[in-house]
């Protein structure tokens, strides 16, 4: 099993989601977050006032699959979040050691 975390642009979460859901993904969790990476900001000006927004808002999501689905899955989202522009966000993928369905105890692929 893998979890595959992907942080992404708030503005692109409706067709990561549709894309995940048209190849068989429905669990995820998402969570709104904020960060920066190598873009480190931008400069806004609000009611004539010029400030520095060094952490951006981006939404992550989190999901286990099979580890024999994970390349599809992280294709997947990439494709669907990319816009070719910096700031795109990143994914990272574990080793997952196991899976516990609380209800009914099953384990591994089967609790997924």
């Amino acid at each position: 099993m893998k979890k595959i975390e992907a942080i992404i642009q708030p503005f692109r979460l409706n067709e990561v989601k549709d894309a995940l859901k048209d190849i068989g993904i429905d669990g995820m969790t998402v969570t709104e977050v904020r960060g920066h990476g190598r873009q480190k900001g931008h400069t806004e000006v609000y009611r004539g006032r010029e400030y520095q927004v060094d952490l951006i808002p981006k939404v992550k999501l989190e999901m286990v699959v099979a580890s024999e689905r994970s390349e599809e899955v992280i294709g997947t989202i990439v494709k669907s979040a990319k816009t070719g522009k910096i700031g795109d966000g990143k994914i990272f993928v574990y080793d997952l050691g196991d899976a516990i369905r609380i209800r009914n105890d099953e384990r591994g692929d089967a609790a997924l």
